[in-house]
């Protein structure tokens, strides 16, 4: 019984060590970038916690109408005149690469949650975001709207 509670007790230790740390780390989530078979975890860092903002060539402006001319309207939600807005998420690799492309939130039409995250993987590379000097992956989140 004394065994099983010194176990008990390492074990309740060793969790609220992972749990305190893990509460001071809330910036960083783990990801696997490139594909759900693949044993390569990267952290990665969450947008609002770099302090220099990955950013795409051209800034908001160029952003915003590199999706304008790169967005292509599916045809059976125009026909059908579906509209809304996808909430994407990405992730900016610390060359400037986006990948690990995902929806959060879809517009509830399968071709414009389509549509979206090919539009996201033909941005080119962005400028890194920084911790420090140093560049680190950030996650991005993005709305893309349809609208007729």
């Amino acid at each position: 019984m004394i065994k099983s509670l010194r176990l008990d007790i390492a074990f309740i230790v060793s969790l609220l060590a992972v749990v305190s740390a893990t509460a001071q780390v809330r910036h960083v989530t783990t990801v696997d970038p490139y594909a759900r078979n693949k044993a390569a975890l990267v952290e990665v860092y969450e947008f609002d916690y770099v302090d220099v903002l990955p950013q795409f060539p051209g800034g908001e402006h160029g952003l915003i109408n590199f999706i304008n001319n790169t967005r292509e309207y599916p045809y059976h939600a125009y026909q059908q005149k579906v509209q809304g807005r996808v909430l994407c998420s990405f992730i900016v690799g610390t060359d400037g690469k986006v990948s690990n492309i995902r929806v959060i939130r879809g517009a509830g039409d399968e071709s414009l949650n389509r549509e979206a995250m090919r539009v996201i993987s033909e941005m080119p590379r962005w400028k890194a975001g920084k911790v420090g000097k140093t560049a680190v992956p950030v996650r991005v989140v993005l709305p893309i709207a349809f609208r007729l």
